[in-house]
């Protein structure tokens, strides 16, 4: 018999000895109504990092058993019948449960997703990197490579919206791949994506530390290691509303630095200094828009579609999202701008300005900010004071992508390991909802950085891009190819396309024209990886080198699928057989789209213009 509410409060509060008469009963016991004094710093600050046994990336539920069950009726087997009489088979129906309802501290706003989408994750691979792509292809390959690769990740990111609307769940990426591609891949992916972002914190961290000797070259590097390092970790430990709101004020800070560069980029290009002259599409013509031939386009293919990487956390983020019906479709939207501003026309007025011959572009070091050609094109304006300036947006963007590191690795951890593909002791989750042995084991990656000092830093830091190298290409395909199968499942199973709460604005042609774009990188990396722009004049060895290096996270990702095919003996899921149901978000649909389409009737044209793309 369960207790009453009288014994319940009886129990909370302590009780008066004179209160118990010899021979009374406890109905007239008395409490002690007292004050109790709350816990001091330390103990809640202990008690935060204690366990919460209730929380996890992915809880078990205790409706989860019923749950599987009537999922079990409704699809047939996936594995195949004896796939309770298998040792090591892998139970898809139970890894789609567990991302499905996750208990991450959903927190984030609409705010946040919004500058996440628009400035998240852009650093060195825009600001620095693109000198090299410059000096490589030149001004026109730069246009057109960033131009296509900005198509193929609209197309991208569209499908991933559609995707993470829908199924706002843990582990999003590898959790789609598992769910209707094969679990062996998701398994693949998951890792790989995670080892991207794991060797991106000790990368970023020594971007940001030479960042610093702009201004002293005989600086201790270590010292500033240190503090980003503490920065960082400081930072995800607040949580995902630490996280969040560090980004916003990351991402506002960039997208005023871009916009400011590009109006100051057209003053420069007319002529509007004291004692520059106009310059227009001078060096268009000298010493030309093209370098290198086809090879160079291809090299500036690869280096543009790194530049990208990191746009996908927004869907990352959507199980860590208050309301991701209203926040995500336009968070989505934002890529839009995020390619449009950032990467066209700021380095459009870049091709204008700086030479791809200027040998301020061959400095060794990709994390050199003196080779940044946004620097290199306000030095050459002669303006004293704005190279310094820009050199800290560099540094701020920098540590924004350290920190999206340690966010994007220790959730995409978190949730391997609850769906029993990672040590399940990544899935330790405190009570304020941090993963907080994951982000230790992603910030402990970031004690790398130390190599800064050290002449074979390069060397060591080179080997661990290549084993993650692909991670981005890999991920955006797998991302595109989810989703032409999810609306074929859809399709198949009865359901129509005014079920979905966002539907992607480049249909299942643009997942189809993403696929092919990103197949197309991957076969552009290997050919630039096996036979570079001078390999005429290297030797074989270097010739091996550059290739592994370049093209070596085939092999890895491979690995990893091969393995887990074989010991989870998984199979490549069939239309008929994907769970379209267990995470669905419904949001009472036809209640919400008959009041947004009554909005959308009193709105300006402006306004539906405006709407559309944002």
């Amino acid at each position: 018999m369960p207790p009453s509410n009288h014994d319940i409060e009886m129990n909370i509060f302590p009780i008066k000895e004179d209160s118990l008469a010899q021979g009374s009963s406890y109905t007239m016991r008395e409490p002690l109504y007292e004050e109790t004094s709350p816990p001091r710093f330390f103990d809640r600050l202990v008690d935060g990092f204690r366990r919460d046994p209730n929380q996890r990336i992915s809880p078990e539920d205790p409706l989860d058993i019923i749950h599987a069950a009537e999922v079990a009726q409704l699809h047939r087997p996936i594995l195949g019948s004896t796939l309770s009489t298998r040792p090591h088979s892998y139970d898809v129906r139970l890894a789609n449960l567990q991302t499905a309802q996750s208990h991450l501290a959903r927190k984030l706003k609409g705010r946040h997703l919004q500058m996440i989408a628009i400035g998240g994750s852009i650093g060195t691979g825009l600001f620095v990197a693109s000198g090299r792509a410059l000096e490589v292809g030149g001004p026109g390959s730069l246009l057109v490579a960033y131009l296509f690769i900005g198509c193929m990740l609209y197309c991208t990111v569209q499908a991933l919206g559609e995707l993470a609307v829908c199924f706002p769940v843990a582990g999003s990426f590898s959790a789609y791949s598992t769910r209707f591609l094969d679990p062996s891949w998701g398994f693949a992916m998951g890792w790989n994506y995670a080892l991207q972002w794991l060797v991106a914190l000790p990368l970023e961290i020594i971007a940001a530390s030479i960042t610093i000797t702009y201004w002293n070259p005989d600086l201790n590097k270590a010292i500033f290691v240190t503090i980003f390092l503490i920065a960082v970790v400081v930072i995800n430990l607040f949580g995902v509303k630490g996280y969040g709101e560090a980004e916003f004020v990351f991402a506002i800070i960039k997208v005023i630095a871009v916009i400011g560069f590009i109006l100051l980029g057209i003053v420069l290009n007319i002529g509007g200094v004291p004692g520059g002259g106009y310059i227009g599409v001078l060096y268009w013509r000298d010493p030309g828009a093209f370098h290198n031939g086809f090879k160079g386009l291809c090299s500036v293919f690869v280096t543009a579609a790194f530049a990208f990487a990191g746009t996908e956390l927004v869907g990352l983020a959507a199980a860590e999202t208050a309301n991701p019906r209203k926040s995500l479709p336009t968070a989505i939207k934002q890529v839009f701008w995020r390619i449009t501003l950032f990467y066209i026309v700021a380095l459009f007025l870049i091709g204008l300005l700086v030479p791809y011959d200027d040998p301020r572009l061959l400095i060794p070091g990709s994390a050199s900010a003196a080779a940044s050609p946004f620097v290199i094109a306000i030095e050459n304006a002669g303006i004293e004071v704005l190279p310094s300036v820009m050199n800290v947006v560099i540094l701020i963007a920098v540590l924004s992508v350290g920190n999206s590191s340690v966010f994007g690795s220790s959730r995409t951890l978190a949730a391997l390991a609850d769906q029993n593909q990672a040590p399940k002791i990544l899935s330790y989750v405190d009570r304020r909802g941090r993963p907080l042995v994951s982000i230790m084991i992603a910030s402990s990656m970031g004690l790398l950085a130390y190599l800064a000092d050290l002449k074979e830093q390069g060397v060591v830091l080179d080997w661990l891009v290549a084993i993650s190298g692909l991670s981005s290409i890999f991920t955006w395909a797998s991302i595109c190819l989810a989703h032409i199968r999810f609306r074929r499942a859809w399709t198949q199973q009865g359901h129509s396309l005014r079920e979905l709460a966002f539907k992607s604005q480049c249909g299942v042609f643009g997942s189809y024209l993403g696929f092919f774009f990103n197949i197309l990188v991957l076969f552009a990396q290997f050919w630039v990886g096996a036979w570079p722009v001078d390999w005429e004049d290297q030797s074989p060895s270097e010739l091996a080198k550059n290739f592994f290096l370049q093209f070596m996270a085939m092999p890895v990702v491979a690995v990893f699928y091969i393995a887990h095919r074989l010991f989870a003996r998984t199979k490549y899921i069939k239309t008929a057989d994907m769970d379209i149901d267990t995470g669905r978000r419904d949001f009472n649909l036809p209640i919400l789209l008959a009041q947004e389409a009554e909005e959308r009737r009193g709105w300006p044209k402006w306004k539906r213009v405006y709407r559309f793309f944002c």
